[in-house]
């Protein structure tokens, strides 16, 4: 069968199939049942369907009472990158549609950049968002600036963050004593787990107070190029106020493009920061 000829929702489901499958390690026909509010029988045609279409992309699993990616596993209908599980994860989008039919518009000239994907594996994600779910200790081998070959950490993952332009997972660091982001980029290995996690997630401070934000044009501009930064950014009265975790409040700026640091370069960055003060004393958990 030609793509061209699968239905649009087939797609969808294509989609997920290769994405749990990856990322997740087991796929089931009530991933596809509960998500797209579709039959068993239906969801193992798609899965039979998807196996014929992709020279066995799967393996069934009876330990796992699923199926798992087999050794040639090559996506087909998918990137295969992070970024599709994790938004996934995050935002469930793609599972809110049950019965989309394809769209026809007209044709219209758009370009979208789209960042290039950063390093990861299956492997290393499944562990992660395992420890994140079940509450687990882990061992992994994490490289940073101050040891770029890698060294030993034993950390508590409980969340898995998009800072717009990478991903990351936020957890307690026992060799630091606290919580810090560790890139995903810069896992060199899961090792394995340990236990159940001996922190309290609740503990971590930052992540769970917000902060305001207050962005304001920079007043060295104009008062017209003030106005102009005000209405593209949507300020009301001049200030538009952004509340977000404390603990992501440095990735948020970053992600708006705005410094974090008083700056005289007024039209390099026309929206600047006004309560500077908020974040002076914040302790972000970064490597």
């Amino acid at each position: 069968m030609d793509d061209k000829e699968i239905k649009w929702e087939t797609l969808l489901r294509f989609r997920l199939i290769e994405i749990v499958s990856l990322w997740d390690g087991r796929l089931t026909t009530n991933h596809l049942s509960a998500s797209f509010g579709i039959k068993r029988q239906q969801a193992s045609r798609d899965i039979n369907q998807y196996q014929d279409l992709t020279d066995g992309n799967l393996v069934y699993d009876p330990r796992l009472k699923g199926y798992r990616p087999s050794p040639t596993f090559t996506p087909k209908y998918t990137q295969g990158v992070v970024d599709e599980y994790l938004q996934m994860l995050d935002s469930h989008s793609l599972l809110e549609h049950s019965g989309i039919e394809r769209i026809d518009l007209p044709s219209t000239p758009t370009f979208t950049l789209r960042a290039p994907p950063r390093r990861t594996s299956p492997d290393i994600v499944r562990g992660l968002v395992e420890a994140c779910r079940k509450g687990l200790r882990v061992e992994i081998s994490y490289a940073s600036m101050t040891n770029p070959l890698g060294e030993e950490r034993i950390i508590a993952p409980h969340a898995i963050v998009s800072s717009g332009y990478r991903w990351h997972v936020r957890a307690y660091c026992e060799k630091n004593g606290d919580y810090r982001d560790f890139l995903l980029g810069r896992v060199i290995e899961f090792v394995d787990f340990v236990t159940e996690r001996i922190n309290d997630p609740e503990d971590d401070h930052l992540w769970h107070e917000n902060i305001t934000l207050r962005l304001i044009p920079h007043p060295e501009l104009s008062p017209e190029q003030q106005q102009l930064v005000a209405m593209e950014r949507c300020m009301k009265d001049g200030v538009l106020e952004v509340t977000t975790r404390k603990a992501t409040a440095i990735y948020m700026l970053q992600l708006l493009q705005v410094p974090t640091d008083k700056t005289d370069h007024a039209k390099a960055n026309p929206v600047v920061l006004e309560n500077l003060e908020a974040i002076a004393d914040l302790r972000f958990g970064r490597k």
